[in-house]
C-alpha cells in the first residue's frame, strides 16, 4: 500500500521509499511539525521551521496573509493557538517528494463538530520547514 493509500485509509503514512534519503527527511520533518502543532508546543513548532520560514494562512480569503521570518511566524502561532485552545489537525493524506510534501487534512477548531477541510504545500530545507503554504475548501 502506498504511503498516500495508507494515510487516507486512516492509518499512519508509510515510511518514504528505500532509498530516497531527501524524501524520507521531508515526511520525517513534516511529522515532526504537525506533532508539536498538536501538542500547541510553539518551541517546538519554531524548532520544526527554519529561520527564515514562510507561512501563508488560508485568511483572509481570497489569498491570505504571508507571514516571513521565524518571529512574524512564532507571533502568528502564539494568537493562533491562544485564539483556538481545541485546534487540531488531522492528516488525511501525506505525499513527499524530494524536498516538496503535501498534506491534505482535516481542522477541528471546536470539540462541537467545528471543522473544514484542507491542504499544505510544505517545503523542507536541512530536516525543517522553510515554507508552508495553506489552502482550504470552500
Amino acid at each position: 500500500m502506498a504511503s498516500s493509500d495508507r494515510a487516507a485509509a486512516g492509518g499512519p503514512a508509510a515510511p518514504a521509499r528505500a532509498g530516497d534519503p531527501v524524501t524520507a527527511a521531508t515526511e520525517a520533518a513534516v511529522h515532526r511539525f504537525n506533532d508539536a502543532f498538536n501538542r500547541h508546543d510553539v518551541d517546538a513548532v519554531m524548532a520544526c521551521m527554519t529561520a527564515d520560514c514562510a507561512f501563508e494562512n488560508t485568511f483572509p480569503a481570497p489569498d491570505g496573509e504571508r507571514f516571513e521570518g521565524a518571529a512574524a511566524v512564532r507571533a502568528f502561532w502564539e494568537r493562533f493557538f491562544q485564539s483556538t485552545p481545541a485546534a487540531r489537525f488531522e492528516t488525511e493524506e501525506l505525499f513527499a517528494a524530494g524536498d516538496r510534501c503535501v498534506v491534505r487534512w482535516l481542522f477541528r477548531w471546536d470539540d462541537q463538530g467545528g471543522h473544514v477541510r484542507g491542504v499544505d504545500v510544505m517545503r523542507v530545507r536541512d530536516g525543517k520547514v522553510a515554507e508552508k503554504l495553506a489552502y482550504v475548501k470552500g
